[in-house]
């Protein structure tokens, strides 16, 4: 069991120094570089339009007629797709950490299956492991810090593991080891899914098309402004606007650690878990030194 779960517990740290953290922590710069993107595209657009009209080239509904629809069509399917997709990432995100909340309450309740004494000892482990679960996702972005206090509750889990296999392995009956072992797995395993989950994202790519199409639609309306005899001011800072919010809403939700949009609700049910514990013993320090790079 225990060559299951440790593996991959270190893979999650490797994977995690390796994520780039750019739109982590560029997400409202980036929208704000997008909204003076879209305007100034959108004024561009507008003088080549005046152009065509001035050399006499048509129309401008003729000309846009058969290249807008399709860019528009493509850009409305990818904000709905980048959308979506971000949505249902943030809801997998919350639904784990009200996994990962009664896989520990379950086990804590099943160590009453141990002899008292190991049983106070487990007791204090899993408050100790519990503050530093909740302190892994509060450390949030910075990334040093987050890694140490992982790889801490993994070393707490190591403890775990090996108090509750020598307090199992002192009963005179299987119900403690069928009971308890499986839920200590359980709780273990959850952990490496949402680090996972907090690092998977789509491709930089993905990204980049939506930006692309929202700085090509500017363009195009621009384009399609030259028309007018009066230029309405107020239509185009709304076109900007909500193009720009909406980017910064599914930037945001993909990222919710560190934006407007948090995941405060769900980190209460494990705040609340801890709370049902009761107070750590003082005889251990629940909060080691961090190292002075960290630190500092």
């Amino acid at each position: 069991m225990t060559e299951h779960f440790l593996p991959a517990s270190c893979m999650a740290i490797t994977v995690f120094n390796q994520v780039p953290m750019l739109l982590y922590t560029l997400t409202f710069p980036l929208v704000i570089a997008l909204a003076i993107g879209m305007y100034f595209l959108l004024e561009l657009g507008s003088r080549l339009g005046a152009r065509h009209l001035r050399e006499g080239k048509g129309q401008l509904k003729e000309t846009l007629s058969v290249i807008d629809a399709p860019i528009f069509a493509l850009f409305g399917l990818l904000v709905a797709f980048t959308f979506n997709s971000s949505l249902n990432r943030f809801e997998g995100r919350r639904n784990m950490i009200v996994e990962e909340a009664n896989n520990i309450g379950t086990a804590y309740l099943r160590l009453n299956l141990l002899p008292v004494d190991d049983c106070r000892v487990l007791q204090q482990l899993f408050r100790e492991y519990t503050d530093s679960r909740i302190r892994t996702y509060q450390l949030i972005p910075d990334t040093q810090a987050v890694v140490a206090e992982y790889q801490r509750s993994q070393n707490l889990q190591k403890e775990i593991w090996r108090e509750s296999l020598l307090s199992v392995s002192k009963s005179t009956t299987p119900l403690p080891g069928m009971q308890l072992i499986p839920a200590l797995n359980a709780m273990f395993d959850i952990t490496t899914s949402r680090m996972s989950a907090m690092q998977f994202h789509p491709p930089i790519v993905i990204f980049g098309m939506l930006l692309a199409f929202c700085l090509i639609s500017s363009l195009l309306v621009g384009y399609q402004l030259a028309g007018m005899e009066k230029r309405a001011r107020v239509h185009q800072a709304l076109f900007i606007a909500t193009i720009t919010l909406t980017c910064y809403v599914i930037l945001d939700i993909e990222y919710p650690r560190v934006g407007l949009i948090r995941m405060d609700a769900a980190d209460a049910i494990l705040r609340d878990v801890r709370t049902s514990f009761g107070a750590a013993k003082p005889n251990r320090d629940a909060t080691p030194a961090l190292p002075t790079a960290i630190r500092n």
